[in-house]
């Protein structure tokens, strides 16, 4: 080798880096496949990062994270990794700044991402920063979870509860963030509460005296005797839960954040359309609903009952109203009077019956004429 091409030789290795183990150092990527990422250090051979050393998150893609011409760093495991190339870490870079960032997030109390990779015994394992974090069961959610699973795959907000690097240990909590959330979402439903105002809901429970509706981060009772203008023997009859319901705010107390909430009052008042829909002398449909001593109550359409006297049943006398009717029992009936201001209706089974009668008698002979009628009026007279 002439001194010329040895000189040459010389001074390319002194602009070469010198590597140690353990020294992290900024690297191009110069290649990337499914499998490694090779990255020129500045040293006599090229570095190699094989995917375990990418990611504490597991089956990650290299292409997805860099590509060619990428300037990353990169910590030094070996000089030689047997095959002449320099062994290099990615994610050994990622978890000393991540320890850096995860102290820094506690210390502020801010919130912090993580992503849930696998389930565990008592909790799960999650990703934040490149540092492996644990989430006991208790931590995951502010109600009771049955299946972790769902939860691998998701990302979400969190707050670290410990943290100890000399122990690698990282404990963080979904359920104090989702308090915190509810409790500003409550806090702001309830300085916009207004009595008489409607406001969208979802039903969460449903009890025998009424239902419960979550109207944002806050739950109103819809008490049962609000959730209809007719009579509600449950809820449940109504109302399921997961249903989407509009509701008015009936009334608030400030001091102990009760809301009384009402559906029937978001739905038009049958009385109110009383004189629209109904006449003195028509005659409808209705439904035998309750019976009383002195008679029983018939419903016209929901809300909307009228009471036929005991007397007005039949034609014939009739001591108590089970002895011709029966609740379920469909009937037409006569409108005998409308009294708005006492919010009464006066009907009749026997006049209903009577005019049907009236009117089955005309249709039989309705070929009968004036004249007809007159010539027997005059035939009697003459026989008298």
């Amino acid at each position: 080798m002439s001194n010329e091409m040895q000189n040459y030789m010389e001074e390319i290795e002194k602009s070469m880096v010198r590597l140690h183990r353990g020294d992290i150092v900024t690297g191009k990527v110069i290649n990337v496949t499914d499998s490694e990422i090779m990255v020129n250090v500045g040293y006599k051979s090229d570095g190699i990062i094989p995917r375990e050393e990418l990611s504490n998150e597991p089956n990650v893609n290299p292409k997805n994270m860099v590509k060619i011409g990428d300037e990353i760093k990169v910590y030094v495991i070996k000089l030689d990794d047997g095959e002449g190339n320099v062994l290099l870490s990615k994610k050994r870079v990622d978890v000393q700044k991540g320890w850096d960032d995860l102290e820094r997030i506690k210390d502020s109390e801010a919130l912090l991402e993580t992503k849930v990779i696998e389930v565990v015994r008592g909790g799960l394992i999650s990703i934040s920063r490149g540092i492996r974090c644990f989430i006991p069961a208790s931590q995951v959610s502010d109600s009771y979870v049955e299946d972790l699973s769902a939860y691998v795959g998701k990302t979400f907000n969190t707050k670290i509860i410990e943290i100890d690097k000399r122990k690698n240990k990282v404990i963080i909590s979904r359920k104090v963030v989702l308090i915190n959330e509810k409790a500003e979402m409550k806090k702001e439903v309830l300085s916009k509460i207004k009595v008489g105002s409607r406001v969208e809901g979802e039903v969460k429970n449903i009890a025998k005296f009424g239902a419960f509706v979550d109207i944002g981060g806050i739950d109103g009772l819809i008490h049962i005797s609000d959730l209809a203008w007719n009579r509600v023997k449950h809820p449940s009859d109504i109302l399921k839960i997961g249903d989407k319901v509009e509701v008015e705010i009936l009334d608030f107390n400030s001091e102990t954040e009760k809301i009384s909430l009402g559906l029937k009052q978001t739905q038009p008042q049958p009385w109110d359309l009383v004189e629209e829909n109904y006449s003195i002398g028509d005659i409808v449909e209705g439904k035998v609903v309750r019976m009383v001593d002195y008679g029983v109550f018939i419903e016209l359409e929901p809300g909307l009952d009228g009471l036929v006297h005991i007397s007005e049943i039949s034609d014939k006398f009739v001591s108590k109203p089970s002895q011709e009717l029966e609740v379920g029992q469909v009937v037409n009936v006569k409108i005998l009077d409308i009294n708005l201001e006492q919010k009464r209706i006066s009907l009749s089974i026997a006049a209903a019956n009577k005019t049907e009668e009236d009117t089955e008698y005309i249709t039989e002979n309705d070929n009968v004429t004036i004249g007809d009628v007159t010539n027997v009026v005059n035939d009697e007279d003459k026989e008298s």
